[in-house]
Protein backbone atom coordinates (compact mmCIF):
# COMPACT_ATOMS: atom_id res chain seq x y z
CA UNK A 1 0.00 0.00 0.00
CA UNK A 2 1.22 3.41 -1.08
CA UNK A 3 1.59 5.79 2.14
CA UNK A 4 0.72 9.30 0.72
CA UNK A 5 0.98 12.72 3.33
CA UNK A 6 -0.74 15.66 1.98
CA UNK A 7 1.36 18.67 2.63
CA UNK A 8 -0.14 22.49 2.93
CA UNK A 9 2.43 24.08 -0.07
CA UNK A 10 3.80 27.91 -0.42
CA UNK A 11 6.02 27.24 -2.44
CA UNK A 12 8.27 28.87 0.31
CA UNK A 13 11.70 27.65 1.80
CA UNK A 14 10.28 25.83 4.72
CA UNK A 15 7.45 23.58 2.88
CA UNK A 16 9.81 22.96 -0.37
CA UNK A 17 12.45 21.26 2.11
CA UNK A 18 9.54 19.35 3.38
CA UNK A 19 8.83 17.53 0.75
CA UNK A 20 12.01 15.79 0.51
CA UNK A 21 11.98 15.21 4.28
CA UNK A 22 8.91 13.58 4.30
CA UNK A 23 10.28 11.01 2.48
CA UNK A 24 14.01 10.36 3.32
CA UNK A 25 12.95 11.09 7.30
CA UNK A 26 9.53 10.05 7.39
CA UNK A 27 9.39 7.22 5.32
CA UNK A 28 5.97 8.61 3.36
CA UNK A 29 6.00 6.99 -0.29
CA UNK A 30 4.13 9.80 -1.78
CA UNK A 31 3.81 13.90 -1.04
CA UNK A 32 0.59 15.42 -2.31
CA UNK A 33 1.20 18.98 -2.23
CA UNK A 34 -1.88 21.32 -1.71
CA UNK A 35 -1.42 25.70 -2.49
CA UNK A 36 -3.92 27.86 -1.96
CA UNK A 37 -4.81 30.46 -3.23
CA UNK A 38 -6.38 32.99 -1.14
CA UNK A 39 -4.84 35.81 -2.81
CA UNK A 40 -1.14 35.92 -3.23
CA UNK A 41 0.05 37.08 -6.21
CA UNK A 42 0.21 35.48 -9.92
CA UNK A 43 3.62 34.80 -10.21
CA UNK A 44 4.28 33.64 -7.19
CA UNK A 45 1.44 30.94 -7.67
CA UNK A 46 2.79 29.55 -10.97
CA UNK A 47 6.21 29.49 -9.37
CA UNK A 48 5.07 27.44 -6.95
CA UNK A 49 3.12 25.26 -8.93
CA UNK A 50 6.09 25.01 -11.22
CA UNK A 51 8.67 23.97 -7.90
CA UNK A 52 5.51 21.22 -6.87
CA UNK A 53 5.21 19.97 -10.41
CA UNK A 54 9.23 19.32 -10.18
CA UNK A 55 9.86 18.07 -6.67
CA UNK A 56 5.84 16.25 -5.57
CA UNK A 57 4.24 13.45 -6.40
CA UNK A 58 0.91 15.43 -7.22
CA UNK A 59 0.38 18.83 -6.46
CA UNK A 60 -3.08 20.93 -6.28
CA UNK A 61 -4.01 24.88 -6.49
CA UNK A 62 -7.34 25.42 -5.53
CA UNK A 63 -8.25 28.89 -6.14
CA UNK A 64 -10.50 30.03 -2.92
CA UNK A 65 -9.58 33.82 -3.42
CA UNK A 66 -13.79 34.64 -3.39
CA UNK A 67 -14.18 32.14 -0.78
CA UNK A 68 -11.63 33.96 1.38
CA UNK A 69 -12.53 37.12 1.29
CA UNK A 70 -16.48 36.57 1.60
CA UNK A 71 -16.08 33.76 4.30
CA UNK A 72 -13.23 35.49 6.10
CA UNK A 73 -12.67 38.68 5.56
CA UNK A 74 -16.00 40.59 5.40
CA UNK A 75 -16.40 38.77 9.00
CA UNK A 76 -13.40 40.27 10.16
CA UNK A 77 -14.71 43.44 8.61
CA UNK A 78 -18.05 43.16 10.74
CA UNK A 79 -15.98 42.49 13.63
CA UNK A 80 -13.19 45.39 13.33
CA UNK A 81 -11.12 42.18 13.68
CA UNK A 82 -7.64 43.30 15.05
CA UNK A 83 -4.97 41.68 17.52
CA UNK A 84 -2.57 44.46 19.00
CA UNK A 85 -2.60 46.44 15.95
CA UNK A 86 -2.43 43.34 13.57
CA UNK A 87 -5.68 42.91 10.89
CA UNK A 88 -4.67 39.28 11.00
CA UNK A 89 -4.49 38.58 7.64
CA UNK A 90 -2.35 35.53 7.75
CA UNK A 91 -4.66 34.33 11.08
CA UNK A 92 -7.59 34.25 9.08
CA UNK A 93 -6.37 32.66 6.08
CA UNK A 94 -4.74 29.54 7.83
CA UNK A 95 -8.34 27.61 8.66
CA UNK A 96 -9.52 27.71 4.96
CA UNK A 97 -5.88 26.70 3.71
CA UNK A 98 -6.37 24.27 6.09
CA UNK A 99 -9.75 22.78 5.73
CA UNK A 100 -8.60 22.78 2.01
CA UNK A 101 -5.90 20.63 2.57
CA UNK A 102 -7.99 18.12 4.14
CA UNK A 103 -10.16 18.01 1.46
CA UNK A 104 -7.90 16.82 -0.69
CA UNK A 105 -5.91 14.56 1.60
CA UNK A 106 -9.54 12.69 2.12
CA UNK A 107 -9.78 12.55 -2.10
CA UNK A 108 -5.91 11.37 -2.53
CA UNK A 109 -6.57 8.88 0.37
CA UNK A 110 -3.89 10.01 2.49
CA UNK A 111 -2.99 9.35 5.93
CA UNK A 112 -1.41 12.06 7.28
CA UNK A 113 -1.07 15.70 7.02
CA UNK A 114 2.09 17.75 6.83
CA UNK A 115 2.46 21.53 7.05
CA UNK A 116 6.08 23.45 7.57
CA UNK A 117 5.14 25.75 10.36
CA UNK A 118 8.30 26.23 13.20
CA UNK A 119 7.62 25.42 16.68
CA UNK A 120 7.83 28.84 18.09
CA UNK A 121 4.99 30.61 15.69
CA UNK A 122 1.58 30.65 15.61
CA UNK A 123 0.61 28.73 12.39
CA UNK A 124 1.44 25.63 13.54
CA UNK A 125 -1.70 25.80 16.07
CA UNK A 126 -4.14 27.71 13.00
CA UNK A 127 -3.16 24.77 10.91
CA UNK A 128 -3.34 22.05 13.45
CA UNK A 129 -6.80 23.24 14.77
CA UNK A 130 -8.11 22.37 11.94
CA UNK A 131 -5.90 19.04 10.99
CA UNK A 132 -6.53 17.14 14.40
CA UNK A 133 -10.27 17.38 13.59
CA UNK A 134 -9.45 14.28 11.47
CA UNK A 135 -8.40 10.54 11.87
CA UNK A 136 -4.80 11.53 10.21
CA UNK A 137 -1.33 11.69 11.42
CA UNK A 138 -0.36 15.99 11.97
CA UNK A 139 3.56 15.86 10.48
CA UNK A 140 5.65 19.14 10.99
CA UNK A 141 9.08 18.72 10.24
CA UNK A 142 10.58 22.25 10.51
CA UNK A 143 9.02 21.54 14.50
CA UNK A 144 9.56 17.92 15.21
CA UNK A 145 13.97 18.15 13.53
CA UNK A 146 14.10 21.33 15.43
CA UNK A 147 15.32 23.01 12.11
CA UNK A 148 16.97 26.37 11.84
CA UNK A 149 16.70 28.47 8.28
CA UNK A 150 20.82 28.09 7.60
CA UNK A 151 19.97 24.43 7.97
CA UNK A 152 17.02 24.53 5.72
CA UNK A 153 18.77 26.79 2.75
CA UNK A 154 21.65 24.63 2.74
CA UNK A 155 19.22 21.54 2.60
CA UNK A 156 17.43 22.87 -0.34
CA UNK A 157 20.95 22.98 -1.93
CA UNK A 158 21.47 19.81 -1.62
CA UNK A 159 19.03 18.37 -3.05
CA UNK A 160 18.51 21.24 -5.97
CA UNK A 161 15.67 22.76 -4.84
CA UNK A 162 15.49 26.33 -5.78
CA UNK A 163 14.59 28.93 -3.21
CA UNK A 164 14.78 32.96 -3.60
CA UNK A 165 15.92 33.29 0.74
CA UNK A 166 19.50 33.62 0.86
CA UNK A 167 21.83 34.26 3.94
CA UNK A 168 22.15 37.60 3.27
CA UNK A 169 18.19 38.50 2.79
CA UNK A 170 16.60 35.61 4.58
CA UNK A 171 13.24 37.22 5.00
CA UNK A 172 10.20 35.03 5.43
CA UNK A 173 6.89 36.55 3.42
CA UNK A 174 3.96 35.54 3.72
CA UNK A 175 0.97 37.26 1.61
CA UNK A 176 -2.80 37.05 1.12
CA UNK A 177 -5.19 39.88 -0.34
CA UNK A 178 -5.79 41.00 2.98
CA UNK A 179 -2.11 41.78 4.45
CA UNK A 180 1.78 40.64 3.46
CA UNK A 181 3.60 39.93 6.66
CA UNK A 182 7.86 40.00 6.37
CA UNK A 183 9.76 38.59 9.07
CA UNK A 184 13.02 36.53 9.23
CA UNK A 185 16.61 37.83 9.22
CA UNK A 186 17.99 41.07 10.89
CA UNK A 187 13.97 41.73 11.24
CA UNK A 188 13.80 39.45 14.54
CA UNK A 189 16.29 42.69 16.34
CA UNK A 190 13.43 45.33 17.72
CA UNK A 191 16.14 47.73 17.29
CA UNK A 192 16.82 47.35 13.67
CA UNK A 193 15.40 49.82 10.99
CA UNK A 194 13.78 47.56 8.42
CA UNK A 195 14.91 48.39 4.70
CA UNK A 196 12.66 49.75 2.36
CA UNK A 197 13.83 46.63 0.06
CA UNK A 198 11.21 44.37 1.82
CA UNK A 199 7.84 46.47 1.26
CA UNK A 200 6.09 45.73 -2.34
CA UNK A 201 2.56 47.23 -1.42
CA UNK A 202 3.21 50.35 -0.15
CA UNK A 203 4.88 53.35 -1.09
CA UNK A 204 7.31 55.62 0.77
CA UNK A 205 5.47 58.20 2.70
CA UNK A 206 8.53 60.34 0.79
CA UNK A 207 7.16 58.85 -2.23
CA UNK A 208 3.64 58.99 -2.10
CA UNK A 209 1.77 61.24 -4.45
CA UNK A 210 1.82 64.94 -2.88
CA UNK A 211 -1.68 65.23 -3.61
CA UNK A 212 -4.30 63.37 -1.42
CA UNK A 213 -6.58 60.85 -2.95
CA UNK A 214 -10.04 61.48 -1.35
CA UNK A 215 -12.15 57.75 -1.47
CA UNK A 216 -16.26 57.27 -0.75
CA UNK A 217 -16.28 53.53 0.15
CA UNK A 218 -20.12 52.55 0.36
CA UNK A 219 -21.02 49.70 3.25
CA UNK A 220 -24.26 47.26 2.85
CA UNK A 221 -24.77 45.40 6.27
CA UNK A 222 -21.51 45.92 7.18
CA UNK A 223 -19.60 44.82 4.38
CA UNK A 224 -18.07 47.37 1.33
CA UNK A 225 -19.66 47.24 -1.72
CA UNK A 226 -18.16 49.72 -3.80
CA UNK A 227 -15.43 52.71 -4.04
CA UNK A 228 -16.32 55.84 -5.34
CA UNK A 229 -19.32 54.85 -6.64
CA UNK A 230 -18.42 51.54 -8.26
CA UNK A 231 -20.12 48.62 -7.53
CA UNK A 232 -17.17 45.73 -6.74
CA UNK A 233 -17.28 41.69 -5.77
CA UNK A 234 -15.36 41.66 -2.34
CA UNK A 235 -12.04 40.27 -4.30
CA UNK A 236 -12.11 42.93 -6.46
CA UNK A 237 -12.95 45.60 -3.86
CA UNK A 238 -10.31 44.37 -1.73
CA UNK A 239 -7.69 44.75 -4.38
CA UNK A 240 -8.72 47.91 -6.06
CA UNK A 241 -8.54 49.37 -2.57
CA UNK A 242 -4.85 47.83 -1.89
CA UNK A 243 -3.91 49.26 -4.52
CA UNK A 244 -5.03 53.02 -3.90
CA UNK A 245 -3.87 52.95 -0.45
CA UNK A 246 -0.38 51.24 -1.18
CA UNK A 247 0.25 53.87 -4.09
CA UNK A 248 -0.45 56.71 -0.76
CA UNK A 249 1.68 55.28 1.51
CA UNK A 250 -1.17 53.95 3.73
CA UNK A 251 -1.02 50.40 5.17
CA UNK A 252 2.22 49.99 6.95
CA UNK A 253 2.72 48.44 10.48
CA UNK A 254 6.41 47.89 12.59
CA UNK A 255 4.86 46.07 15.52
CA UNK A 256 5.99 43.78 18.86
CA UNK A 257 3.55 40.88 19.12
CA UNK A 258 2.59 38.84 21.41
CA UNK A 259 2.46 35.25 19.96
CA UNK A 260 -0.34 32.79 21.55
CA UNK A 261 2.54 30.40 23.09
CA UNK A 262 3.64 33.62 25.15
CA UNK A 263 6.57 34.81 22.55
CA UNK A 264 7.13 38.66 21.60
CA UNK A 265 8.01 39.02 17.85
CA UNK A 266 8.78 41.68 15.57
CA UNK A 267 6.46 41.62 12.61
CA UNK A 268 6.50 43.96 9.46
CA UNK A 269 3.32 43.77 8.04
CA UNK A 270 1.65 45.72 4.76
CA UNK A 271 -2.16 45.97 4.68
CA UNK A 272 -3.48 49.09 2.82
CA UNK A 273 -6.99 47.98 2.22
CA UNK A 274 -7.37 46.63 5.52
CA UNK A 275 -6.54 49.91 7.19
CA UNK A 276 -8.88 51.79 5.05
CA UNK A 277 -11.37 49.37 5.44
CA UNK A 278 -11.43 48.47 9.33
CA UNK A 279 -11.10 52.32 10.06
CA UNK A 280 -13.81 53.75 7.57
CA UNK A 281 -16.15 50.35 9.19
CA UNK A 282 -15.94 51.50 12.61
CA UNK A 283 -16.31 54.98 11.97
CA UNK A 284 -19.99 54.01 10.57
CA UNK A 285 -20.51 52.27 13.29
CA UNK A 286 -20.41 55.16 15.52
CA UNK A 287 -22.86 56.81 13.33
CA UNK A 288 -25.32 54.19 13.16
CA UNK A 289 -25.42 51.83 16.50
CA UNK A 290 -26.21 52.61 20.20
CA UNK A 291 -23.78 53.97 22.89
CA UNK A 292 -24.52 50.53 24.50
CA UNK A 293 -24.23 48.12 21.18
CA UNK A 294 -21.16 50.00 20.75
CA UNK A 295 -19.74 49.54 24.43
CA UNK A 296 -20.35 45.62 24.13
CA UNK A 297 -19.15 45.23 20.76
CA UNK A 298 -15.63 46.14 21.82
CA UNK A 299 -15.53 42.93 24.19
CA UNK A 300 -16.98 40.47 21.59
CA UNK A 301 -14.48 42.19 18.90
CA UNK A 302 -11.45 41.50 21.49
CA UNK A 303 -12.39 38.01 22.27
CA UNK A 304 -13.23 37.71 18.29
CA UNK A 305 -10.22 38.56 17.31
CA UNK A 306 -8.37 36.78 20.41
CA UNK A 307 -9.67 33.37 18.77
CA UNK A 308 -9.08 34.46 14.95
CA UNK A 309 -5.74 34.93 15.85
CA UNK A 310 -5.19 31.58 17.41
CA UNK A 311 -7.40 30.08 14.30
CA UNK A 312 -10.49 28.80 16.37
CA UNK A 313 -13.05 29.61 13.85
CA UNK A 314 -14.51 26.81 14.77
CA UNK A 315 -15.08 26.83 18.79
CA UNK A 316 -18.93 27.12 19.53
CA UNK A 317 -18.05 30.51 20.86
CA UNK A 318 -16.93 31.82 17.81
CA UNK A 319 -20.27 31.06 15.57
CA UNK A 320 -21.74 32.89 19.06
CA UNK A 321 -19.88 36.10 18.97
CA UNK A 322 -20.23 35.63 15.07
CA UNK A 323 -24.34 35.26 15.58
CA UNK A 324 -24.21 38.77 18.08
CA UNK A 325 -22.17 40.85 15.64
CA UNK A 326 -23.91 39.78 12.28
CA UNK A 327 -27.10 41.17 13.74
CA UNK A 328 -25.32 44.48 14.71
CA UNK A 329 -24.48 44.95 11.42
CA UNK A 330 -28.13 44.66 10.04
CA UNK A 331 -28.38 48.71 9.90
CA UNK A 332 -24.03 49.38 9.27
CA UNK A 333 -25.06 50.84 5.64
CA UNK A 334 -23.87 54.02 4.56
CA UNK A 335 -20.80 56.06 3.06
CA UNK A 336 -18.15 56.80 4.37
CA UNK A 337 -15.67 59.73 2.73
CA UNK A 338 -11.58 59.03 3.23
CA UNK A 339 -8.59 61.08 2.78
CA UNK A 340 -4.99 59.62 1.89
CA UNK A 341 -1.90 61.53 1.92
CA UNK A 342 1.62 60.52 2.70
CA UNK A 343 1.05 57.37 4.68
CA UNK A 344 -1.86 59.08 7.07
CA UNK A 345 -5.59 58.12 6.76
CA UNK A 346 -7.89 61.09 7.72
CA UNK A 347 -11.69 60.22 7.71
CA UNK A 348 -13.43 63.27 6.27
CA UNK A 349 -17.36 62.37 6.58
CA UNK A 350 -20.03 59.91 7.06
CA UNK A 351 -23.30 59.08 6.22
CA UNK A 352 -26.61 57.06 6.49
CA UNK A 353 -30.00 55.92 6.32
CA UNK A 354 -29.89 54.40 9.66
CA UNK A 355 -28.04 57.25 11.61
CA UNK A 356 -29.29 57.83 15.39
CA UNK A 357 -28.08 61.72 14.33
CA UNK A 358 -30.41 64.65 14.24
CA UNK A 359 -28.80 67.97 13.58
CA UNK A 360 -31.95 69.65 14.57
CA UNK A 361 -31.99 68.06 18.19
CA UNK A 362 -28.05 68.27 18.78
CA UNK A 363 -27.80 71.77 16.84
CA UNK A 364 -26.81 74.97 19.18
CA UNK A 365 -29.31 76.67 17.19
CA UNK A 366 -31.97 74.39 18.06
CA UNK A 367 -34.89 75.06 20.36
CA UNK A 368 -36.26 71.43 19.76
CA UNK A 369 -35.00 70.21 22.86
CA UNK A 370 -35.54 72.43 26.00
CA UNK A 371 -32.61 72.58 27.49
CA UNK A 372 -33.96 73.34 30.93
CA UNK A 373 -34.95 69.85 30.73
CA UNK A 374 -31.16 68.50 31.21
CA UNK A 375 -31.56 70.37 35.15
CA UNK A 376 -33.14 67.62 36.70
CA UNK A 377 -30.57 65.28 35.12
CA UNK A 378 -27.82 67.55 36.14
CA UNK A 379 -28.71 67.28 39.65
CA UNK A 380 -28.33 63.67 40.13
CA UNK A 381 -24.95 63.53 37.64
CA UNK A 382 -22.09 62.61 40.39
CA UNK A 383 -24.10 62.40 42.94
CA UNK A 384 -22.59 59.51 44.96
CA UNK A 385 -18.84 61.29 44.28
CA UNK A 386 -20.34 64.22 46.21
CA UNK A 387 -21.61 62.24 49.10
CA UNK A 388 -18.32 60.40 49.10
CA UNK A 389 -16.51 64.13 49.61
CA UNK A 390 -18.87 64.88 52.29
CA UNK A 391 -18.42 61.80 53.93
CA UNK A 392 -14.12 62.05 53.75
CA UNK A 393 -14.52 65.82 55.21
CA UNK A 394 -16.13 64.78 58.22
Amino acid sequence: MVKKVALAYSGGLDTSVCIPILKEKYGYDEVITISVDVGQPEEEIKKADAKAQKISNKHYTIDAKEEFVKDYIFPLIKANGNYEGYVMGTSVARPLIAKKVVEAAIKEGAVALAHGCTGKGNDQLRFEAIFRQTDMDVIAPMREMNLTREWEINYAKEHGIPVEATKSKPWSVDENIWSRSIEGGRLEDPSFVPPEEIFEWTKSAEDAPNEPRIVDIDFEAGVPVAIDGEKLGGYALVKKMNEIAGENGVGRTDMIEDRVLGLKARENYEHPAATVLLAAHADLEKLVLTRGELKFKKIVEEQWSEMAYAGLVDDPLFADLNAFIDKSQERVTGTVKVKLYKGALTILARSSPNALYSEDLVSFDSQTIDQKDAEGFAKYHGFQARMYRKVMEK
